[in-house]
């Protein structure tokens, strides 16, 4: 996420605030040398060394060195979000000055420590926990990004796909430098094909001053107020009141925020099963070590192929067909009866009167479970959307955002949704003796 460009503001006025704020939010990682090179810039631009306001040459002199060092530890810096704030922060200043990349560059000067009682230069200073005013005060507004999990169950990734999936067992939603997030999906009914989240764990990792490890669980029956710890903050540090956990409906909703990474998460337990949603900003979805091993992480990457349904790749021959939901074709145990197709349409049309993919997975899981809290699952999901989701006009999604194998059929003439739901139901419980 780049800086915002501040046309007009001299190199005086500008830069010592955004490098004060890239300096006052520590590296991750502590073989990243980020905040010596922040450092280093701006002992060079600021105080009695700041170069005069019409000074471009200098200033550009003093860019050079300091995109020099930040290449020097790229390496190390992977994921780090100072380090890709500041690469970012140069490019946005090296244009607005004018400078080129070739030229001379200027030596670095040690800066004069502050009297120890300036809580301004304090590296526990409670602004270092608010990821909003330590990156983001006189710059751009964060680009946020949102990602879902409900119902039988479907996710909405972060870069607004909208996947049916299978995963039952323990999945990664979230594996970033700075939190944690595994759901485990269990079946409806032993032998049933339709699985729902039954489990959540998420560990917020040790982040330097701000706040110690924590780790939020839930389970069926079991929607906590308080960390495992039985704390409802971030433990000792100075900034631990950057990460807190909030009941909003006892046993039903649990709300936690992270302000130290600008994350808000949104747990919650309809009927018996969990649901996820959680805001996060770009730069912090992206803070990943290693990207070849990040093939799992859903909300991210989304469900793998062979775990994705497409339920609207499948013709569906007649509103009235499959009303009912047959036994199982093996000897699993039978699953209870679902609801007739046009009741099922029914109760969802009064929680979800906009007929897109929320409304479409509603009655999806109508006809696969037989279990109406689905249809509260699928209203509580696009709610925390709305209140979630950074951009107003994505609330809806009507159509797949990710093509499958077989979607060419799709394509070739078969109907649209909720039609199609029909015709993935029946596949489904074709295949359920290869998926129990």
């Amino acid at each position: 996420m780049g800086m915002g460009r501040g046309a007009g503001r001299s190199a005086l006025g500008f830069w010592p605030t955004l490098a004060f704020l890239l300096c006052s939010f520590p590296a991750a990682a502590s073989p990243c040398k980020i905040l010596k090179c922040n450092s280093e810039f701006w002992s060079a631009t600021s105080g009695s060394h700041a170069p005069a306001t019409d000074d471009t040459p200098e200033f550009c002199a003093a860019l050079r060195t300091y995109a020099l060092c930040t290449r020097r530890t790229a390496r190390t810096c992977r994921g780090d979000l100072a380090y890709h704030s500041a690469v970012h922060g140069i490019e946005d200043l090296m244009s607005q000055h004018n400078c080129s990349r070739d030229g001379p560059t200027s030596q670095p000067r040690l800066r004069t420590l502050p009297p120890a009682g300036d809580s301004q230069e304090r590296s526990d200073s409670p602004e270092i926990c608010h990821y909003e005013k330590s990156f983001h005060k006189h710059a751009a507004a964060p680009n946020y990004t949102h990602c879902g999990l409900f119902g039988d169950p479907h996710l909405r990734t972060f870069t607004d796909h909208f996947q049916t999936c299978k995963v039952q067992g323990a999945w990664p939603l979230i594996d970033n430098n700075y939190l944690n997030v595994q759901v485990t999906n269990t079946p409806v009914l032993p032998g049933s094909a339709a699985t729902a989240t039954s489990k959540l764990t998420i560990i917020f990792k040790n982040f330097q001053e701000c706040v110690d490890q924590k780790v939020y669980q839930a389970e069926m029956d079991e929607l906590p107020g308080a960390f495992v710890d039985g704390s409802k903050n971030g433990g000792d540090k100075h900034g631990a009141n950057s990460l807190k956990i909030t009941e909003k409906v006892s046993g039903q909703h649990v709300e936690i925020q992270a302000k130290y990474i600008g994350t808000t998460i949104v747990v919650r337990q309809v009927g018996r099963y969990l649901t996820f949603a959680v805001r996060m900003p770009e730069e912090v979805v992206n803070a990943v070590e290693d990207w070849d091993s990040q093939g799992l992480y859903l909300c991210l990457r989304g469900c793998p192929l062979n775990q994705q349904i497409d339920f609207q790749a499948f013709h569906a021959n007649t509103e009235g067909s499959g009303a009912r939901r047959p036994a199982a074709a093996s000897p699993a145990p039978t699953a209870p009866d679902t609801f007739p197709y046009e009741t099922a349409v029914a109760k969802c049309k009064e929680k979800l009167p906009v007929e897109d993919l929320y409304y479409q997975a509603c009655v999806f899981d109508l006809l696969t479970t037989g279990d109406v809290n689905f249809t509260l699952a699928a209203y509580y999901a696009l709610e925390d959307v709305k209140m979630l989701h950074s951009n107003k006009d994505r609330l809806h999604l009507y159509e797949r955002t990710q093509d499958l194998p077989g979607r060419a059929a799709a394509a070739a003439g078969l109907p649209p949704a909720p039609l199609l739901l029909l015709g993935a139901l029946v596949l489904r419980l074709a295949l359920l003796p290869v998926f129990c």
